[in-house]
């Protein structure tokens, strides 16, 4: 146990992400990593429901099998004009998407549930960063879509990557950009477990 990670168990990461992954290992937080089996669907409404509904999804679905540990679920997205921006599907989604931002502040949201089974802790909470994008030639467009990078990233772009040169403002956590507001994270676990002690 250390003084930011508040148990002597290791985490369990209910994500499949590098970035999440990347964020965990930098802040020297002991995790495994158990990708959970949700297929996400498109979801109307409230952003941060949204996002806290997708997160908490992830976590259940490998605390089952792991009860004795905590489970960290996250997900991660793009709101503009009132939309969710999830995903691309395709290359000329991508494209699309950055067309939008471009020039423009939009809002991410991050959705983060903790469920330890066990313990009877679970809590759950939504994070939103306000992001702005200069302004971006089209032929800037198709060549940062062209690297790939955009992908599998919500909003079609990754701070942490090639995307970083598209950002001109962030008014929030760059942490719930990349994938996981960390230090509101464990906060809130710290939290959690004295409250649940």
């Amino acid at each position: 146990m250390s003084w930011w990670y508040p148990v002597d168990v290791p985490l369990i990461l209910a994500s499949g992400s590098p970035r999440r992954r990347a964020i965990l290992e930098m802040a020297g937080i002991p995790f495994v990593q158990v990708p959970g089996s949700v297929a996400e669907e498109d979801l109307e409404g409230d952003p941060g429901s949204v996002v806290r509904h997708w997160a908490a999804m992830k976590a259940d679905s490998v605390s089952e099998a792991h009860p004795a540990s905590p489970v960290l679920g996250a997900d991660t997205m793009v709101s503009l004009d009132g939309r969710l921006l999830g995903k691309p599907s395709s290359p000329e989604e991508a494209a699309r998407t950055l067309g939008r931002l471009s020039g423009r502040w939009h809002t991410v949201w991050g959705g983060v549930a903790l469920v330890w089974t066990s313990r009877g802790i679970r809590f759950e909470f939504a994070e939103r960063t306000e992001v702005r994008f200069r302004e971006l030639p089209e032929e800037e467009i198709r060549a940062y879509v062209d690297t790939g990078e955009p992908m599998d990233k919500a909003g079609a772009y990754g701070i942490q990557g090639i995307g970083s040169m598209l950002v001109e403002r962030v008014e929030g956590c760059y942490f719930n950009v990349m994938g996981l507001p960390v230090a509101r994270f464990v906060s809130e676990f710290r939290r959690a477990v004295r409250e649940g002690s």
